[in-house]
């Protein structure tokens, strides 16, 4: 490849990649430092390169490490154990420890050490810890062996600064909504088209009964960015219950200003939601500004999730109120409250159903809403124990660092 046309390509793949230029010049230096050193030089060297971008030349250094004789360890070649080096592998001159002896000192390798007293013959103020650069003979023709390596150096060094670029992206965005394109589904797990990046959402983080199909653009909520390379980076969610209130700021200008609150939010994704909101300004109703006029606020966060039933609630300081107003739509009697945050709720009998709801699901939402443990039982037999209508509040939320893929399972109707 003529090296003056290296400047070119190394515009275009840091466009093309989204990273800064500096960085894929980097890669490309450490690359081909590699291959020098595989052609000419000891694999125990160190060895750098600075390519110059206008001029397309090449310069290679050898570097050492100036060190003290008290700092280090000096070994005879006789004392050595005799070990066969592995291939394709880069022999470590950092000393083993031995048994029974505390903070051991490197061992010299003049390869990559220089004695004080012969360094500053070479640069009078040396000292130790200084790195000295010893030029060497410029060489741009490599072998086969010795360009593989500088391919494999090349692509890694893109990648690593390709997921750090993204990383910095995105450290940023976690906890916020973004819109993306479902990409394919792979054990379970759907990859998803966010722009510079691909995210995944794992079978339990997506909704219940909702089907996605290839090219779908839809919105998730950024559980978690990840630097582990072995983890996916970015972990995507659209049953959290975090993604509900992100929904309604964008919805709701009242929340996005910061008039009207989120207090709490409880949610079984897919099937319905209840959430408590409250309002810092007397004269702003925060049901009627969440709900919107004719319900078209929650109209359009409902339809974003596949109609998933909504209930706004009003959020109050006085537990007997909030429990009250957390069984919505069940009109409740009375709430008697117990110590540690127990509550029994009378209603009558026509509200019991409705306030316990299909499979205790009301009662139990309400319990995750409130915090509080919640019996609900009928005005009229107030000593006898509901089926269902008891309900005690548990937070379900999981951590992120949790998720890998092999705890992932297929998405019901999905095929990989």
């Amino acid at each position: 490849m003529d090296l003056k046309e290296l400047g070119s390509a190394v515009q275009q793949v840091a466009a093309e990649k989204g990273i800064q230029a500096d960085k894929v010049l980097g890669a490309i230096e450490a690359a081909l430092a590699a291959a020098y050193k595989k052609e000419y030089r000891k694999r125990s060297e160190i060895i750098k390169t600075k390519f110059d971008l206008k001029t397309g030349r090449l310069k290679f250094w050898q570097e050492k490490t100036v060190v003290d004789p008290s700092e280090v360890r000096i070994v005879a070649e006789e004392d050595e154990p005799e070990e066969k080096e592995p291939k394709n592998r880069e022999r470590e001159y950092v000393a083993a420890p031995i048994e029974g002896e505390e903070d051991l000192l490197p061992r010299y390798n003049p390869d990559r050490h220089i004695f004080t007293d012969e360094a500053k013959k070479i640069k009078k103020d040396a000292k130790s810890g200084d790195a000295l650069e010893f030029p060497l003979e410029t060489h741009a023709d490599f072998g086969r062996i010795a360009a593989q390596t500088a391919k494999q150096v090349i692509l890694q060094g893109l990648r690593e600064a390709e997921r750090s670029s993204v990383r910095e992206e995105f450290a940023g965005k976690e906890g916020q909504i973004v819109s993306g394109i479902v990409q394919r589904f792979e054990r379970g797990n759907v990859y998803v088209d966010l722009g510079r990046a691909i995210g995944i959402m794992f079978r339990n983080e997506s909704i219940p009964g909702e089907h996605y199909r290839p090219g779908e653009r839809l919105r998730f909520y950024i559980l978690a960015v990840q630097d582990d390379p072995h983890r996916p980076g970015i972990v995507l969610s659209r049953s959290h219950p975090k993604f509900i209130a992100k929904l309604f700021e964008l919805e709701v200008p009242e929340i996005a200003d910061g008039i009207v609150e989120i207090k709490s939010i409880a949610r079984e994704a897919g099937s319905r939601t209840k959430i408590a909101v409250a309002s810092k300004e007397d004269r702003v109703d925060p049901i009627g500004s969440a709900v919107g006029q004719r319900g078209t606020r929650v109209i359009a966060i409902t339809n974003e999730l596949g109609n998933e039933k909504i209930d706004v609630t009003e959020w109050s300081d006085d537990p007997e109120k909030f429990i009250a107003n957390a069984l919505s739509p069940a009109k409740v009697q009375r709430v008697e409250v117990l110590p540690r945050r127990e509550a029994k709720v009378f209603v009558s009998d026509d509200q019991l159903s409705l306030a316990i709801g299909k499979g205790g699901q009301n009662v139990r939402l309400a319990a995750k809403l409130t915090g509080w443990k919640i019996d609900v039982r009928s005005e009229a037999r107030p000593e006898e124990v509901q089926e269902g209508g008891v309900s005690v509040a548990i937070d379900d939320e999981l951590d992120p660092a949790q998720y890998t893929p092999d705890k992932a399972e297929p998405i019901k109707g999905e095929d990989e």
